[in-house]
């Protein structure tokens, strides 16, 4: 397991030397933030509905005391999709479909030798390839938590006005309601972290797969695995320190 850290820490300084030009590294980033971002989309966008949704039914079934203002329920939606679902719930699902096309692309890149040959070249294979997805996921992941933040209390005003629970304006008063803007800031300082340790765990699993195509899908799988793993651990600690 140690040695596992210190092969990860290693890596993660080789990033960081002999690099290529900037110009290069902006293309190649770019291209990866559209690649991760527009693919990602769509499985966010069917998730973080349907969690706000199911968030926001789950706890109207529950707010059945007769003092407590209706409006309630679309606040404790809010802040249970800003300080965790959103950022954390949306982390294992960018873990699964990022995080193990990094590793699969990566790994196999290893066993087809494309990445001896970039070494041979002269050129350091860790930064050319890893670096510019790392970035990438890093400033695309907030952006995407921004996205399943806003459909997932989108979700839960269709859920509560549709059956009746709450009226649209009950609902968007609870969202008003006693707002702290540095919860939102919480989010985005936990999903910038949580894009990071995907991006770079998922890329590590890959950069080192020896084997065949079966160790490729379980270098996929591994990275899922810690990625995952790596959030929820991060989401513990930042919880304790900045809140």
């Amino acid at each position: 397991m140690l040695k596992s850290v210190n092969k990860y820490f290693y890596f993660l300084g080789s990033l960081l030397i002999n690099r290529e030009s900037f110009k290069t590294y902006l293309k190649r980033t770019l291209d990866e933030c559209m690649n991760i971002g527009l693919n990602s989309m769509m499985i966010v966008a069917l998730v973080s509905v349907f969690i706000g949704a199911v968030t926001a039914i789950q706890t109207a079934y529950n707010m059945t005391y007769p003092f407590v203002p209706r409006d309630v329920i679309a606040f404790i939606v809010r802040e249970m999709e800003l300080l965790e679902l959103a950022p954390t719930f949306t982390a294992i699902v960018f873990a699964g479909k990022v995080g193990s096309n990094i590793a699969g692309e990566l790994g196999t890149m290893r066993i087809t030798e494309q990445i001896d040959a970039i070494d041979v070249m002269g050129i350091n294979s860790s930064s050319y390839l890893v670096l510019p997805k790392v970035i990438a996921c890093t400033f695309t992941y907030p952006v995407l938590v921004i996205y399943a933040l806003a459909l997932g209390l989108y979700g839960g005003y269709l859920s509560t006005t549709l059956s009746g629970e709450l009226s649209p304006v009950e609902y968007i008063n609870g969202l008003r309601l006693d707002f702290k803007m540095y919860n939102l800031i919480f989010a985005l300082i936990k999903s910038f972290i949580f894009g990071f340790l995907i991006a770079s765990i998922s890329a590590f699993k890959g950069y080192y797969t020896r084997g065949g195509a079966l160790e490729v899908g379980k270098a996929s799988t591994d990275a899922v695995t810690s990625s995952c793993v790596a959030v929820l651990c991060a989401d513990y600690f930042l919880a304790q320190v900045l809140l």
